[in-house]
């Protein structure tokens, strides 16, 4: 009878604390395995990002920040990526030039990012896809900011 009392105890602990990490990881931040060189220089493959969720509800999202979000174009993974301009902000994009033009310069027009919407960007620009590819993306598509590199601990920096 003792040991099915200690089993219950134990059973009751490992919810409650399942419980507790699950709503931390989910709704307070999380830990982060950075892969890709899309933010070469500032990232590295491998690197340990600590992230939060907590300021999207009293902070909006500023230029400059760093935000894991889920990637438009494949909703099963996650990109990391700076955030470069917010909702009303002017951006400057490069339209697909004509084929047959002699023309080798780039058509570079104004656009605004929509409310609701950020453009997001690497800080690797010939090694990434970014805003530049799919536009800007959905705040909603956010899901934590980057606080600090935590892994290499040689490398151990806020961002």
């Amino acid at each position: 009878m003792k040991i099915l009392q200690r089993l219950g105890t134990m059973v009751r602990y490992t919810v409650a604390y399942a419980a507790i990490t699950h709503c931390a990881f989910e709704y307070v931040g999380d830990f982060v395995l950075c892969k890709g060189p899309s933010m070469e220089p500032t990232l590295f493959s491998d690197n340990v990002l600590l992230t939060e969720r907590l300021s999207k509800n009293w902070r909006t999202y500023q230029p400059g920040d760093i935000v894991i979000a889920i990637s438009p174009i494949n909703a099963s993974q996650f990109i990391c990526k700076r955030i470069v301009a917010v909702a009303g902000d002017p951006v400057l994009t490069q339209k697909p030039h004509p084929m047959e033009g002699n023309s080798k310069k780039p058509v570079m027009t104004r656009d605004y990012v929509p409310r609701g919407h950020v453009w997001i960007e690497g800080d690797n620009k010939g090694n990434s896809s970014d805003s530049r590819y799919y536009g800007p993306i959905p705040v909603g598509l956010i899901r934590s900011r980057v606080l600090c590199r935590i892994w290499p601990l040689s490398e151990l920096t806020g961002l």
